[in-house]
């Protein structure tokens, strides 16, 4: 009965911005022909209706859609429904200003008897007042963000950016001097259509910088390690010169979903663990590694998901006993708020991370990146530095919900380690 009443709750939120959406869209179109109206009001009601319905339908099949782990119609939808009721919200934003407006108008008007009010209410004949021109550049601005969520799902989430990091340290032996290491995350196979080439994009721009290492930090599905079967196969190509190394994030527990029983969840953590090793990843649980150039080494760490808001499986204790901390110790921990919870106290020298999307939405203003994403976290993208340790966060390979990218494109970082 929750779900019932809070579904019931949503769609009237829905149907309320619709209503208000087209009354500001009528206002705007005031000096349209009629036909002109006719034919808006006849699309925009045909598509509000047509949204408001596939989500009932949605409703009362999601147990359906579940069972068979239909990612692509959900997410299908959101976009869909992004695409329309985002553009809505913009109307809706500059209609309400002109109502506001309206009523001061006939409040003074009521004050000062015998002063003439024009408003916008007069008919199509009347001049266009100073407050009709605000629903019409409501109207007018609401392409932006139509524009956005479509380009987004159509071209957004296909363009990976290849971002550049030198990295220096004075604790990196000369062996490992321009040591090149490519960093992924947060792949979220799941969500990609099984005929998308998306996913050997993102290989062949890896394979072209020919690292040394290659390290994923997480989140390699959405819900089941059945979603990256199609894909092993390709992913199996990914070279590196030293190895390919790589961790768990929160999803790949497979926490957000159902399962019958303990021990089927348990299997569907055992078999995406062989699918890292299907893929020639060594997968790092709560442990660490030495990475030895003639005769000089490296630690290469790796943590299993811990954040301050998600799941803490990991053990840094753990990861980091017995390591040696003279020597450069490269971490990799899904969750960026990891880095100043914990892993300060340790000392690592560089930790690698992801988890945050950014938020798979940014707007850059005079070269500094916005997005969501800072509201909830102090570190969500880029590179980040705390008295000589440093923490790199990777914007994400996929993406999950909202199958696109504004803003965010999809990232492959590569890592140039120098000798300071």
């Amino acid at each position: 009965m929750r779900s019932i009443f809070g579904f019931l709750v949503f769609v009237g939120i829905i149907v309320l911005i619709d209503l208000y959406a087209y009354k500001g869209m009528n206002t705007a179109l005031a000096g349209w022909t009629d036909v002109g109206r006719r034919w808006m009001r006849f699309i925009y009601w045909a598509v509000s209706i047509g949204l408001i319905a596939t989500w009932v339908w949605l409703f009362v099949n999601i147990a359906e859609l579940r069972a068979n782990r239909n990612y692509s119609f959900v997410f299908s939808l959101v976009a869909v429904s992004m695409l329309f009721f985002l553009p809505k919200l913009v109307v809706v934003a500059f209609h309400l200003v002109e109502d506001l407006l309206e009523l001061l108008r006939w409040a003074a008007a009521k004050m000062q008897p015998g002063s003439e009010v024009v408003t916008s209410s007069g008919g199509e004949k009347q001049p266009i007042s100073r407050i009709r021109f605000l629903s019409q550049v409501g109207l007018a601005l609401a392409t932006i963000p139509f524009a956005g969520v479509l380009y987004g799902i159509t071209h957004g989430r296909r363009n990976f950016r290849v971002e550049r990091v030198t990295i220096r340290s004075d604790k990196l032996p000369e062996q490992f001097n321009g040591l090149r290491v490519v960093q992924i995350s947060d792949m979220h196979l799941g969500s990609f259509p099984t005929d998308s080439d998306i996913v050997q994009r993102g290989i062949d721009l890896i394979n072209a910088e020919e690292p040394d290492l290659i390290l994923f930090t997480g989140d390699l599905v959405n819900d089941y390690s059945e979603e990256a079967e199609p894909w092993l196969e390709q992913l199996t190509k990914l070279e590196a010169r030293i190895g390919k190394f790589s961790i768990l994030g929160n999803h790949d527990y497979s926490d957000y979903a159902r399962y019958p029983s303990r021990e089927a969840k348990a299997a569907n953590l055992e078999r995406l663990k062989k699918h890292h090793a299907t893929m020639g990843f060594r997968l790092m649980l709560d442990e660490r590694l030495n990475i030895e150039r003639d005769g000089e080494h490296i630690e290469l760490l790796g943590v299993q998901n811990w954040g301050t808001k998600f799941q803490q499986y990991g053990n840094l204790a753990k990861t980091v006993a017995g390591s040696n901390p003279e020597r450069f110790r490269l971490l990799m921990s899904h969750d960026p708020s990891h880095w100043e919870a914990q892993v300060w106290a340790e000392k690592i020298d560089l930790m690698l991370s992801g988890h945050t999307h950014g938020a798979q939405f940014g707007i850059s203003i005079n070269g500094q990146t916005y997005s969501p994403a800072q509201w909830f976290y102090k570190h969500w993208a880029g590179l980040y530095e705390h008295e000589g340790m440093r923490l790199y966060v990777n914007r994400g390979f996929g993406f999950i919900g909202f199958p696109g990218r504004i803003g965010m494109p999809p990232e492959i970082t590569v890592l140039d380690l120098r000798k300071a």
